[in-house]
Parts: C-alpha cells; sequence; structure tokens
C-alpha cells in the first residue's frame, strides 16, 4: 500500500510554460483529501517554491535535490546539508579558470556572479516575485564577506561540462549532477539550450532525502511512489515501490522506471499515475 507519492515538479507536474494541468490540479486536491502523504520533491530550494507548496498543500517537501527535506505542515526541518565555503570557492575557481557562468542558492537569496544567464535567468523570469537575486562581481569575495549558509551552486554553459564534472567531484565531498538542456529537452522559458552542474554536498540525492523522509514517517521504499521526468529523479524512481515516469521523460528516466504514463506533464501525465496506483 503506497503512504507517500513524492513528485518532482519541473516537467512532472509544471509544463514548459510554468503551468499545471487542470486533471493533476484536481489528482492532487483528492490526495490531500485521502490518507496519503503527498511530497514535492524538487531541485528547486524551498524560497523558490513555498507559494506554490502552499497552494498545492503538500504534507512534505524534499528540496535543492536533498539538502532540505521539511514538514511543510509544521514548517520543521528535518534535514539540512550545506556546501562549506571552501568547498564553494573551489567550485568558483574551476567556473572562473573555464569562463562558465556560477551562482549559489542560500535560504532566501540566489547570488550570481556578474549577470544573471542559463538556468539562473530562467529561475529570475520564474521566480523574481519569490525569492531575492542578487548579482556581485565576485561570488568569492561575497562569501568571504557574508558567509552565506550555501544549498547549492550551480554552474552552467552552453559547452560539454563533462570534463568540468570530474575536476569538481575531485573537491572532496561534493556531488555533481550534470543537466543538458538541448534538442526536445530545451529551455523554452529563456528560448536557449545549455547545459548546468547542480552541485551538492556528498551523498545528496533525491533518493537519499526520501528515505530519511521514510525514517521520519517510519514508512519502507515500498510505501512510497516516485514519480519525475529528469536526470535527477532516476535513482528515487529506481528504488520506490513504484517508480513513475511521465511520458516525454529523459529516455535515461523511462528504461527505470515501473510505469510510463501515457499522458505528458501538459496532459495530466502524474495524474494518471495517481489514478492507476492510488485508491481514493
Amino acid at each position: 500500500m503506497i503512504k507517500l507519492i513524492a513528485s518532482d515538479l519541473d516537467g512532472t507536474i509544471i509544463d514548459n510554460n510554468n503551468q499545471i494541468s487542470s486533471y493533476d490540479l484536481e489528482a492532487i486536491n483528492k490526495l490531500n483529501h485521502s490518507n496519503v502523504n503527498f511530497a514535492v520533491c524538487t531541485g528547486k530550494t524551498y524560497s523558490m517554491t513555498k507559494k506554490l507548496c502552499k497552494e498545492l498543500k503538500a504534507t512534505y517537501g524534499v528540496f535543492g535535490n536533498g539538502t532540505q527535506v521539511i514538514n511543510l505542515k509544521t514548517g520543521e526541518e528535518i534535514v539540512r546539508n550545506v556546501i562549506t565555503n571552501i568547498q564553494a570557492q573551489e567550485c568558483i575557481d574551476i567556473a572562473n579558470k573555464n569562463n562558465l557562468h556560477c551562482h549559489i542558492y542560500t535560504d532566501d537569496k540566489i547570488i550570481s556572479q556578474k549577470s544573471l544567464k542559463y538556468i539562473a535567468f530562467r529561475n529570475y523570469q520564474l521566480y523574481k516575485d519569490e525569492v531575492e537575486f542578487e548579482i556581485v562581481d565576485s561570488l568569492k569575495e561575497y562569501i568571504e564577506k557574508e558567509n552565506p549558509s550555501i544549498l547549492k551552486l550551480v554552474l552552467s554553459s552552453k559547452k560539454d561540462l563533462g570534463e568540468i564534472k570530474k575536476e569538481i567531484l575531485n573537491i572532496e565531498n561534493l556531488e555533481v549532477i550534470q543537466i543538458k538542456k538541448y534538442d526536445k529537452y530545451k529551455d523554452k522559458i529563456i528560448n536557449e539550450e545549455y547545459e548546468y552542474l547542480d552541485v551538492v554536498p556528498k551523498n545528496i540525492t533525491k533518493y537519499n532525502a526520501l528515505k530519511q523522509l521514510g525514517n521520519y514517517l517510519n514508512i519502507s521504499n515500498q510505501e512510497v511512489m516516485a514519480v519525475g521526468d529528469n536526470i535527477n529523479d532516476i535513482e528515487m524512481i529506481e528504488n520506490a515501490g513504484i517508480g513513475v515516469a511521465i511520458g516525454g521523460s529523459y529516455e535515461d528516466v523511462i528504461n527505470k522506471a515501473k510505469y510510463v504514463t501515457k499522458n505528458t506533464v501538459k496532459t495530466g501525465g502524474f495524474a494518471e499515475a495517481v489514478y492507476k496506483f492510488i485508491e481514493m
């Protein structure tokens, strides 16, 4: 019996136009009146999605790909992991050396070096009313002066970042997720192709965060349904009792899912999965 549904946001519930289908909203509303908990499970920070979580009435949230797990009913922070200032500065050195765009996420800000580009610009377009954006000349100097609590760091570029990923993984106790926004996965919000590296503390993944949430709720992996579409969703989908890929997901995600929806994010793929597997 499924006791928790954990769902990604972008590409799973939220489409390329930043809209949620009426079918998905109806399914989420029914979940909120059932005995099944609903958890948002996203790469975004809590500050970026706080308003949306409230609208969806999600009971729990996994944020920053697992840097934070929050009980949204009480506000309790169940899990918190941050990048050290030294780790961040080493990543910034790599970014500067390779002419990459770099920005960091704190609890209430997104701080970008020199400009807003790529994924940082996308987030600005979508969340400028939800979170404060700050542009600085030097992220290293900002970190030295402000000593921020860094939930994650992102490097982005139009060039292949595979070798950069390897270089960052040489820094002790960091995890890196590489996301490519090309061809059919092109970023429609800002109409650009690029790729980016999501840098978080070691062993921070959506799956590991869900395990910690499961311990908190005293439920097993087999009692979780995980729904997603992107590379950072693979591990949680592969290890859930029911792992669901939304129609139109990355091929690597589809290959690991127990079920692939016929509907896409635009036509209610999430709702399809809920009605197929959950009795309400």
